[in-house]
């Protein structure tokens, strides 16, 4: 259900993109000649504009908020470990030395002198 909301949101944000679009910045509508009355002329279609665009809005912030107050109550049953960070691995031991306990590790270094 939540999916099917969210299509049909997307739908209605892409319609009030394309309607707002297609009005003229002057409030001129789509410009289109024809008759001076009836829906197509600059006048009819600038009101219809303006009514598709106050419908669209309308309902797209109800969709909002509908989809909002869903997304908060739905119960989640499996929880997604895909960002979860792992332990680094434990570094490994360094082998014994098969050397005499307290005896200096030769290296290969000279010793300093006093």
């Amino acid at each position: 259900m939540f999916t099917f909301l969210l299509v049909v949101h997307a739908i209605i944000a892409a319609a009030l993109v394309t309607v707002i679009l297609m009005q003229k910045s002057e409030g001129g509508g789509l410009g289109m000649g024809g008759s001076p009355s009836g829906l197509m002329s600059a006048r009819g279609a600038a009101d219809f504009l303006t009514r598709a665009t106050s419908v669209l809005a309308t309902v797209f912030v109800c969709m909002s908020i509908a989809l909002a107050f869903i997304a908060a109550h739905r119960q989640s049953q499996t929880i997604d470990t895909s960002l979860a960070r792992t332990p680094p691995a434990a570094a490994p031991l360094a082998p014994a030395q098969d050397a005499v306990p307290n005896a200096p590790a030769d290296n290969g270094s000279v010793p300093l002198q006093r």
